[in-house]
């Protein structure tokens, strides 16, 4: 298929999914804000760098795309799953192992709880344990520590942990549920709040059921169970909990996903560079998360090279993020060339999420490197360098004075925490090594 192509599909600009097809089978699905920007950004002259030769082998196998529109992007990335999921198309199967995606999984208690694994983890569980079903059918278990959690439901697959977090936070405010930190915080507090008395027990898993219509693209009947509950409640004069069901049918209509719309946004500039686009309307007022990453190297004379990405977003460290490299290209002591095999291999990795600042561990001839690598993949984000001093502690940041004076802590965690992470597993390869 060529960009030419695309005018006769007739692609509207609202979010949704869309399927790349060859006559009536499914090659790929994705998920979109735009679908006629995101569809377009699969033409662009460097598919090949940004996506790699299996997307670039699906877009020319593809003679048609079609789509399905949703009310919001949280929506079109929960039908993106249960698409995936129902028809398993090829390229999205070969593009990542379905081991490492992400599930959300709802435990089958007394009082459900709400908790994402990897797909690794639900194949473990099963294998572990003779009773398990698969995942998503009443009577699976899960393996975690030593126990195992019953599950009613799993949904999934999501490529992208970074979208599914912050789909969680939307969701979690229309639906509010207890998950793996609220078990292992034991917060009564906010247990108080969702209601889990004896006589709220009812309504929370009235609340579970409705969570579990959300993941199955059932939002229409939702709102028409929360309409009937309102006009009883307003029937028996209970009107304060009227209002705060009319909230919640508010909330489900006016899905507020500004967070998924801009992390959707970054992807479509980077796939889309060759044509000119007009700006979204919407993120103009966009205030998501601001995500710092950070890369250190770490070897011994060259021995044992690796390298180590860590991130730090609004502040506060995201260790589910970190990622561990073995450097493959240089046989001595050459950080620089190490630091542009990490950075080369980490910006093919779109599912990741991008960041809006980089920071390596060094001086100019670093920050060059990193720009080099950023200008190859036409992606305009800042670098800044931390310059050591002989103890290895930080005496300078190099780079933009404004983005250093607003953001100079986090800079600072973010390269801290790469050097410490880096050492962690230079050590443990090393040990490993020398036990072969």
């Amino acid at each position: 298929m060529q960009v030419k192509h695309l005018k006769k599909f007739k692609l509207p600009d609202k979010s949704g999914v869309y399927f790349f097809k060859k006559g009536n089978n499914i090659l790929y699905i994705g998920k979109a804000t735009s679908l006629r920007d995101r569809t377009k950004s699969y033409f662009s002259k460097d598919l090949i760098a940004t996506r790699g030769p299996m997307i670039l082998d699906m877009v020319v196998q593809a003679d048609k795309i079609d789509y399905q529109e949703t009310d919001s992007v949280l929506e079109a990335l929960i039908l993106e799953a249960e698409l995936i999921k129902k028809h398993q198309p090829k390229y999205n199967v070969k593009e990542k192992d379905d081991r490492s995606w992400n599930y959300v999984c709802i435990t089958d208690e007394e009082i459900p709880k709400v908790i994402i694994k990897r797909g690794k983890e639900l194949q473990e569980a099963k294998q572990n344990s003779l009773s398990c079903a698969l995942p998503g059918v009443p009577g699976g278990t899960l393996g975690r520590n030593n126990f195992a959690l019953p599950l009613s439901a799993c949904f999934g697959p999501y490529t992208n942990g970074l979208q599914l977090r912050e789909a969680m936070k939307i969701i979690r405010r229309i639906f509010p549920y207890i998950d793996g930190e609220s078990i292992k915080k034991n917060n009564k507090e906010f247990y108080k709040q969702l209601g889990l008395t004896p006589e709220g027990l009812k309504e929370y898993r009235e609340n579970i059921k409705n969570l579990k219509l959300f993941f199955q693209g059932k939002k229409k009947k939702i709102i028409q169970n929360f309409k009937k509950e309102m006009f009883l409640c307003a029937k028996k004069k209970e009107f304060e909990k009227a209002g705060e069901i009319k909230k919640r049918i508010f909330a489900l209509e006016h899905i507020n996903d500004i967070a998924l719309i801009k992390e959707e946004a970054s992807l479509i500039n980077v796939f889309a560079r060759s044509s000119t686009q007009r700006p979204r309307p919407s993120q103009k007022h966009l205030s998501a998360l601001f995500r710092i990453e950070a890369y250190d190297v770490a070897h011994l004379s060259g021995k044992n090279m690796v390298g180590v990405m860590t991130v730090v977003e609004n502040g506060e460290i995201a260790k589910g993020e970190y990622k561990k490299f073995i450097i493959k290209t240089q046989a001595g002591a050459n950080d620089t060339g190490a630091l542009e095999e990490i950075l080369s291999r980490r910006f093919r990795h779109l599912e990741w999420g991008l960041p809006n600042l980089v920071v390596v561990d060094g001086n100019i001839a670093q920050i060059n490197v990193a720009n080099r690598v950023l200008k190859k993949y036409q992606f305009k984000i800042p670098v800044v360098g931390v310059v050591k001093d002989d103890k290895h502690k930080a005496k300078a940041i190099q780079g933009n004075e404004i983005i250093i004076k607003k953001y100079k802590k986090e800079i600072l965690l973010a390269n801290s925490e790469a050097h410490r992470f880096a050492i962690k597993f230079y050590r443990a390869k090393s040990r490993k090594n020398m036990l072969k």
